[in-house]
C-alpha cells in the first residue's frame, strides 16, 4: 500500500475507550497511552490493518511490531512454543514494560513480524491500555505512536503533532510512567538474551533468571523491534557530554542531565536516572518547539535503567 492510497482526515481525540475499541476491531488505527510511550495499535492478525500502520508512520517493513495481549494466557495463541523460564519471567513482569520474543504460531501474519518466524509480545501494566485491549477482543500490534524516526510519544499532544491525519483515532490519557520504551528479550534459545534494553533492567531480569545476557549479535537483534533503524532523534543536534558537566553550554542550547549545563538557553536538571529516562523524549520535543538546534545530553553510568538511557541517547547522537 502506497502513502496515496490512505485517506487522510482530522484525528479524533477522545477518552472514549468503547469508541476505540470499536475503530481496531473495524481496521482502524487508534493510538493509546502505556506505562512506557503512547502506542499506535492495530489488529495484529488483519494484514490490511498492519499494512496501514506501516504507512501511518513510515515505518520500515523489515521491523517487527510488539503485539499487546491483555492475558498472560493470550500468549499461547501467538506462539508455537514458550520455553520454562520465559513463563517464570511472564510470572514476574507480567503485566509491564517487558516484551518477549517467541516462536511465532501460524495464525500471526508475516507483515506484523517483519517476516521472521518469532514474535514479540508484551501485556502493558497500564488500565487504559489494557481496556482497550479487552473490549476491542483483539490482539494489538502496537510501534510507538510517532512519524519513524522521531522521538517517542509520552503524551498525547505528542502523538496529535506527529499523527493527526494520519490515524483514526486517539484515546487520551496522562504522561506515561517511564517514559522509554519496554526491554525486549529473546526467549526462543536456551537462556533469555536482551535484544533492547528498556525500562526493567538486567539486574531486576537477573534476580529472576540469572543466565539473562545482553545480545552480541546483529542477526539476532533483528528479532526486536527498534534497533536496526534511526531512531529517537529530534530535529536538533544531539551531544553527549561527561558526567559531570563542568563546562557551560551556549546560550543558545539546550541542557539535560543530573547537575551542571549552566548558561544553556533552556534546562532540565533531573533528580535521578529515573527521572532523566522519564522526561528525556518529551525534552526533546520541548526544545524542537523553541527552535533549539543543539541539546547537550549528560551521560550516566550504564547501570539499572542508565543502560536504556544511554542506549537511546546514544541513538539519538548518531
Amino acid at each position: 500500500m502506497s502513502t496515496h492510497s490512505l485517506k487522510f482526515k482530522q484525528t479524533i481525540v477522545t477518552d472514549d475507550v468503547s469508541l476505540a475499541a470499536q475503530r481496531i476491531r473495524l481496521g482502524g488505527l487508534v493510538a493509546f497511552p502505556t506505562e512506557t510511550v503512547f502506542g499506535l495499535g492495530a489488529n495484529a492478525l488483519d494484514t490490511e490493518a498492519v499494512q496501514r500502520l506501516f504507512v501511518a508512520k513510515g515505518r520500515p517493513a523489515d521491523n517487527p511490531l510488539i503485539v499487546h495481549v491483555a492475558n498472560p494466557d493470550d500468549v499461547r495463541v501467538l506462539t508455537s512454543r514458550i520455553p520454562s523460564y520465559a513463563e517464570t519471567l511472564m510470572e514476574a513482569f507480567f503485566p509491564g514494560p517487558l516484551t518477549l520474543v517467541l516462536p511465532r504460531a501460524p495464525i500471526v501474519p508475516d507483515i506484523t513480524t517483519a517476516g521472521l518466524e518469532t514474535v514479540a509480545i508484551r501485556m502493558p501494566d497500564h488500565e487504559i491500555a489494557l481496556d482497550l485491549i479487552r473490549q476491542s477482543g483483539m490482539f494489538i500490534a502496537a510501534p510507538s505512536a510517532n512519524r519513524s524516526g522521531r522521538p517517542s510519544p509520552t503524551t498525547w499532544e505528542d502523538v496529535f503533532e506527529d499523527l493527526d491525519g494520519r490515524i483514526d483515532l486517539i484515546l487520551k490519557g496522562t504522561q506515561t510512567q517511564f517514559g522509554l520504551e519496554s526491554t525486549v528479550v529473546d526467549c526462543t534459545g536456551d537462556f533469555p538474551v536482551i535484544l533492547r534494553p528498556g525500562s526493567v533492567s538486567l539486574e531486576e531480569l537477573t534476580a529472576v533468571q540469572a543466565l539473562t545476557v545482553y545480545s552480541d549479535s546483529s542477526e539476532l537483534s533483528q528479532r526486536s523491534p527498534g534497533t536496526n533503524h534511526r531512531h529517537y532523534q529530534p530535529n536538533a543536534r544531539v551531544l553527549l557530554v561527561p558526567n559531570p558537566c563542568l563546562d557551560d553550554i551556549p546560550r543558545d542550547a539546550a541542557f539535560i542531565g543530573l547537575a551542571g549545563g549552566f548558561g544553556a538557553h533552556l534546562r532540565y536538571e533531573a533528580k535521578s536516572v529515573a527521572d532523566y529516562a522519564h522526561h528525556l523524549f518529551s525534552f526533546f520535543r520541548r526544545c524542537e518547539k523553541e527552535g533549539i538546534r543543539s541539546i547537550y545530553c549528560q551521560k550516566v553510568p550504564a547501570v539499572g535503567i542508565g543502560r536504556a538511557l544511554m542506549d537511546r541517547l546514544e541513538r539519538a547522537a548518531n
